[in-house]
């Protein structure tokens, strides 16, 4: 049955679950192959749409070594009156965007990635990339502190960053002497340049083990986790690294979440938004944890930026990197088309978004003088100049039960230093 407008959805019961295979292609990391399944536990079908249990695994790969090797588990019922999430994954990316810190005031050149422009710029495609691989193991806890709505809100996580230069070696695998991609020690990328430059000092660049603790305070009043209606999502927390925990810095962090959801038609369409406020409050955070944005509780594989398919959907990923950063989302959510099939309840959703952000608090570096090398300091930095990051782009759902939500996003930024356009494909609504 095929309907433009609600239907009454056939209670689930048991186990369910919703699998997707991925397979998307890119000319540097190579095809993407793999799988990822969704499974949800309804139990006698006496809380659906909510569910007892919810489990995730994902095993997808890149022909030229990057991956996503994630499993995660969710549930109010395993502890009684606390809600548990826990996340365990493995992420190896070849070619993790880097390019510099406080948003505008890092210059953006396509012309050094981009040998089709005719100007003499080109360096390599992976100039604004370098080598990560990262292993999480991160938990959430949260529970009732004052009525329904107020929660405490807790959490650890064991992060191993390891970072390096990009292996040009496997990227030149397979190809054309004319396709192929300079060495580092020939053509340096922005994350060797800024090691040479002193800002990346030794003990930072290569990563390390980052152990956090984190405390907070949240308000929900959503109807629906998954997409809510109507309500209110408002967090606010301190995450902290410590050296006696065996982190390489210590440092803390205030965050600060709030998310509304109106209904306009109802059970057809919806307005939502998100502001968010992240800042340094102590310490020194290395480099390569400043792109995490905290939340208390994983909707993705990853949660960084600002830039990208979790935060400014269009803008180049981790293109606005600063101590403190503000950014928001709005979205028009219209549940277009309601059917059945496989005996499963599904419904189409179509939405309009806009994504902002900007750095408030800036990264302390000092400038290097270029003056007697190849490239100018023009070339990659310009003093206050930052301001508003701006995007805009639609999207498509593919929702299964309310619950397993196939995401589709294409964003185009509004200034070309923000890159041009970005296509992404993943599961859930954004907040």
């Amino acid at each position: 049955m095929i309907s433009i407008s609600a239907q009454e959805n056939k209670v689930k019961t048991g186990w369910n679950f919703g699998a997707l295979p991925t397979i998307t292609f890119d000319s540097d990391l190579g095809f993407q192959y793999g799988a990822l399944v969704e499974l949800y536990q309804y139990g006698t079908g006496d809380l659906f749409p909510n569910y007892y249990h919810k489990l995730y695994l994902e095993v997808s790969r890149f022909t030229k070594g990057s991956g996503i090797y994630r499993f995660s588990y969710d549930s109010e019922h395993l502890i009684p009156g606390i809600r548990f999430s826990t996340d365990l994954a493995y992420l190896p990316d070849e070619a993790y965007d880097f390019y510099g810190f406080n948003g505008y005031d890092a210059v953006y050149r396509e012309s050094f990635i981009n040998d089709e422009i005719d100007d003499g710029d080109y360096k390599t495609r992976m100039f604004y990339k370098h080598k990560r691989s990262l292993f999480r193991f991160k938990n959430d806890f949260s529970g009732k502190l004052a009525g329904d709505n107020l929660l405490w809100v807790a959490g650890f996580a064991i992060q191993n960053f390891k970072i390096d230069s990009v292996n040009v070696a496997k990227f030149n695998k397979g190809k054309d002497a004319s396709e192929r991609l300079p060495f580092v020690r020939d053509e340096p990328g922005l994350y060797d340049l800024y090691q040479q430059w002193g800002i990346l000092n030794p003990e930072e660049a290569d990563g390390g083990l980052i152990n956090t603790i984190k405390l907070g305070l949240s308000y929900d009043t959503r109807d629906n986790r998954p997409n809510p209606m109507k309500g209110i999502w408002t967090e606010a927390g301190v995450e902290t690294s410590q050296t006696f925990l065996g982190s390489e810095e210590t440092f803390g962090k205030l965050y600060l979440t709030h998310r509304q959801y109106f209904t306009l038609i109802p059970e057809d369409l919806g307005f939502a938004y998100r502001l968010g406020y992240q800042q340094t409050i102590f310490g020194t955070v290395p480099f390569y944890y400043q792109s995490q944005v905290i939340v208390s509780q994983m909707r993705g594989s990853t949660s960084e930026g600002l830039g990208g398919s979790k935060t400014l959907r269009g803008i180049l990923r981790n293109r606005v990197i600063g101590d403190g950063f503000f950014y928001g989302n709005a979205e028009i959510r219209w549940k277009a088309i309601y059917f059945n099939f496989i005996n499963q309840n599904w419904y189409l959703g179509v939405n309009g978004f806009t994504d902002f952000g900007f750095v408030t608090d800036k990264i302390e570096f000092t400038e290097p003088n270029l003056g007697e090398s190849e490239y100018n300091n023009n070339d990659f930095f310009k003093r206050d100049t930052e301001k508003l990051h701006l995007s805009a782009g639609a999207g498509l759902r593919v929702v299964m039960n309310q619950n397993f939500i196939i995401a589709i996003d294409l964003g185009k930024a509004f200034n070309e230093q923000d890159g041009g356009m970005g296509f992404y494909m993943g599961l859930n609504y954004l907040f």
